[in-house]
């Protein structure tokens, strides 16, 4: 059996505040740090045969100590993890993953949960979901 590699590189701005990352595979738990304190590479391999997959990568312990707002309402400054450097056989797909990479969350509970686009960073408790297919480069195609 051939496999692909998916590699992510998920990292924080704010090394002091404890916010965890999970990483799931089709449903399974590979990775999880409760506090994020700097880059970290991760790299999986998946079956390169033909089947649906799903890539979920979840914030948490993001508490609202970590937000902070002046007195207009404003965020000052965020706790938030970066993914970046999203790659799945060797393929950037970073700079297309805002139309392929849903972001659920509720705003650490303050509103209605949403799905939402993902532009880099998240800055809620929450789950980034990219689900594709294999053979790769077919998905790629469909998707590019």
């Amino acid at each position: 059996m051939n496999t692909i590699p998916i590699e992510v590189d998920i990292s924080t701005n704010r090394a002091e505040c404890a916010l965890g990352a999970r990483v799931f595979v089709n449903g399974v738990k590979i990775y999880d740090n409760a506090h994020v304190t700097e880059t970290h590479h991760f790299s999986h391999d998946i079956s390169d045969e033909d089947g649906e997959h799903e890539l979920c990568i979840e914030l948490y312990g993001k508490l609202p100590e970590h937000t902070q707002i002046n007195d207009a309402g404003e965020i000052t400054q965020d706790a938030l993890l970066s993914v970046a450097n999203i790659q799945v056989d060797g393929i950037d797909i970073s700079q297309i993953s805002a139309n392929l990479i849903e972001y659920h969350h509720d705003f650490n509970g303050g509103q209605a949960a949403i799905v939402d686009r993902f532009y880099g960073n998240m800055g809620c408790n929450g789950q980034l979901k990219l689900q594709f297919t294999t053979p790769i480069y077919l998905w790629l195609l469909e998707n590019m």
